[in-house]
Parts: structure tokens; C-alpha cells; sequence
């Protein structure tokens, strides 16, 4: 694996860069996912066969960091893109990935992701969400929580299970759910987390959808919901590391220009080492996410999955602390809605939350990478 970024990377960062920081904080988020296709950043993972990049995982979490960085982050490339896109890309008929992949790629149809229930919480075994023949359709049932952006989405690719006509045991099966689809059903989760995208609760109530709405083969189960999840982490770690960053940057301007004794505020150890160790946090966090980003891109989903899991751990816990260092530096005014910080604490958290807990990240290196016993 590399460990220092390409030329063609670094060129990538820089063209982001400056287009994060012509739209900046106050983004339009349409404005800006618009220009983002167009310049080829949204598809930049997807094959060029279909009018993406030909690039993976490692150039999107590129593009979605420095947005981040810049104060504009757009949280739908982490599902649009990064799993939806991917998932049909290797997985898909030739009429699906014909259908949404140039569509995702150049951003005029955008596409959510629905796997979280009520009742499941971090347990996708637990998943209730059902799908069964009747004839050549499939009827899908079953109730989807925190699902980001439906209401801009054109589709929402539903994580569900099937029926194994050998075991008789339920797997997991993705299907491609049409905004308009009757009996699909949304309701908008109010949150106190401030972002552009907003929350839904989703209903299926018998929605009847073609054969063709089936993702990949029927009995590939896990093997396909994963090769969306793992770029899902990823992206969140590039997410999680571009608010971090961008959280340290105001702190640090503040930190060189505050006076109050003579002397910057920055010059003082109390206040300027614990904005270094979140900066040490930080790119710690991003060796370990382009790490994973490689791996994926490689092929190795096993390895991927390992990598993935630690990275977006490692940048949920940097970006929490950066964003709290960057508030206490700030003190009062880093309360402030002029400084615009403050909005940033409920956000950080999320890295810690979503996709998958801090909690269960660490089960998971417990019990995959250290081979203790499980406890559940």
C-alpha cells in the first residue's frame, strides 16, 4: 500500500479544495452537488463504461474530506456514490447500472439507502424488513429508520431479506424502491442535529416491485450488503475527518489572532498542544481510512471490512475531540452562531454513531482481529 499520496491525488485535493472554498459554510447544498458533477467529483469512483472516473473509493473519500474541510459537506456522496453506486456498479444488471449509473455519476438522480430498523438498531441479523414472490414480482414489507435524504432521492435501496427455498432461514437481498412507489411511505424524524439532508422514517406496505428490482444475485446475501457497508464506513471516516479538520482550521486562525495577555492566545501550551495532538489524531485517522480505501479498491473485502471498521473509529473519536478543542478555544464565542462551531458538536457525534457504534466497532476488532469470545 502507498503511503503517500499520489501526484494525481494531490492534484484532486487541491481542485476540491478550491471549489469548497468558493461555496464555503453557507453553501447551497444543490449549487454545490450540481458543480460537483459536473467537474466529475461525484462520479469520480464509478466505472467510465458508465460515465463515472474509473477511480474507486480512494479518489471519493478524497473529494468528500475536502468538502468537509472547506465547511461543505455532502453527506449524500456517502450514499449515493459511494454505496449505492458502488453496489450496482458490482453487483447490478446491465439495465440497472445502464439505468443510474451515468445518472448518479453526473448527479441528476441521486439515490438513498435504507437498512436501519426500529427494532434491529446496530443487529442487520435482526432485520424484519421482508420481500416474497407473487408471481414474477416482489411484494416488500417492513419499517426503515434514519434514512437520510429520501425526499431528494429518486430511489431508496432497500436492504431486506428473502426467504432460502433450501434452509428456509431469511438473507439478505437489496432492492432498487422507486420514490413513488405505492405503498412506500416517509416520515420526517425531527433532529436536533443541524444539516441539509433530513431524516425519514420509511413504511413498506405490500410495495409491489418487478423482478428487475432485485440488486445482484438472490442468494449472494452478505457478500453484496457488505460491499456497500464498507465504502459506507470509509466515506463516514472521510466525513468525520473533514469536519474535524475544518473544526481545528477556525480554531487555529482564532488561536494566532486572540490577545489577551500580551501575546496570541495560540502561543500559550495549554491551548496549542491539544490543537496539535488533534491535528496528530486526525491524520492518524486518514493513514488508517486511505489504508482501507486500498484495500477495497484492491478487492479485498475481507481485509477492507477490518480496515474500514478501525478507520471510521479512529476519525469518529479525532473528530469529536477536534471539534471540542476547536469550541473550548473559543470559549465563549465558540458558542457563538457568528463563529459557527457550536452546530458542529451535535454533528461530530454522529461519527461515533452512524453507520455503526463506536461499540460494536470494537466488538468487532474484539472478536474478527483479536479472536476473543462473544458475549452476546
Amino acid at each position: 500500500m502507498p503511503t503517500i499520496e499520489t501526484e494525481e491525488h494531490k492534484s484532486l485535493r487541491q481542485a476540491v479544495a478550491a471549489l469548497g472554498k468558493r461555496h464555503g459554510r453557507d453553501y447551497d447544498r444543490e449549487t454545490l452537488w450540481s458543480e460537483a458533477a459536473k467537474l466529475g467529483y461525484l462520479g469520480v469512483n464509478l466505472p467510465e463504461e458508465y460515465g463515472g472516473g474509473g477511480g474507486g473509493i480512494a479518489e471519493l473519500s478524497i473529494v468528500l474530506e475536502e468538502l468537509g474541510a472547506a465547511g461543505a459537506p455532502l453527506l449524500m456522496m456517502i450514499v449515493s456514490p459511494a454505496i449505492c453506486g458502488t453496489v450496482i456498479a458490482r453487483f447490478g444488471t446491465e439495465s440497472q447500472k445502464r439505468e443510474w449509473l451515468p445518472a448518479l455519476a453526473d448527479g441528476t438522480r441521486t439515490m438513498a439507502f435504507g437498512i436501519t430498523e426500529p427494532d434491529a438498531g446496530s443487529n442487520s441479523h435482526r432485520i424484519t424488513t421482508t420481500a416474497h414472490r407473487d408471481g414474477v414480482d416482489w411484494l416488500l414489507t417492513g419499517r426503515k429508520v434514519f434514512v437520510s435524504g429520501v425526499d431528494i432521492a429518486d430511489a431508496t435501496l432497500i436492504v431486506g431479506r428473502t426467504e432460502d427455498s433450501r434452509t428456509g432461514r431469511l438473507k439478505p437481498c437489496l432492492f432498487i424502491v422507486p420514490r413513488d412507489a405505492p405503498g412506500f411511505g416517509r416520515r420526517r424524524i425531527e433532529m436536533e442535529l443541524n444539516a441539509q439532508e433530513k431524516q425519514f422514517e420509511l413504511t413498506l406496505d405490500d410495495v409491489r416491485l418487478p423482478a428487475g428490482a432485485l440488486v445482484g444475485d438472490e442468494d449472494a446475501g452478505l457478500l453484496q450488503l457488505f460491499a456497500g457497508l464498507n465504502p459506507e464506513r470509509i466515506m463516514t471516516a472521510a466525513f468525520a475527518i473533514g469536519m474535524g479538520r475544518y473544526a481545528l482550521s477556525q480554531a487555529i486562525a482564532y488561536a494566532k489572532d486572540r490577545t489577551v495577555w500580551n501575546t496570541p492566545i495560540g502561543a500559550h501550551q495549554a491551548i496549542a498542544h491539544p490543537l496539535a495532538q488533534a491535528h496528530i489524531d486526525l491524520e492518524l485517522a486518514r493513514l488508517m481510512m486511505q489504508k482501507a480505501a486500498h484495500l477495497y479498491d484492491e478487492g479485498d473485502d475481507v481485509a477492507a471490512g477490518e480496515a474500514a471498521n478501525m478507520a471510521k473509529y479512529a476519525a469518529g473519536e479525532a473528530c469529536v475531540k477536534a471539534v471540542d478543542q476547536a469550541v473550548h478555544t473559543l470559549g465563549g464565542n465558540g458558542l457563538t452562531r457568528e463563529f459557527g462551531i457550536a452546530s458542529l458538536i451535535t454533528a461530530a457525534r454522529v461519527a461515533r454513531i452512524a453507520p455503526v457504534s463506536r461499540e460494536m466497532i470494537l466488538n468487532y476488532v474484539s472478536h474478527q482481529t483479536l479472536g476473543l469470545p462473544k458475549s452476546y
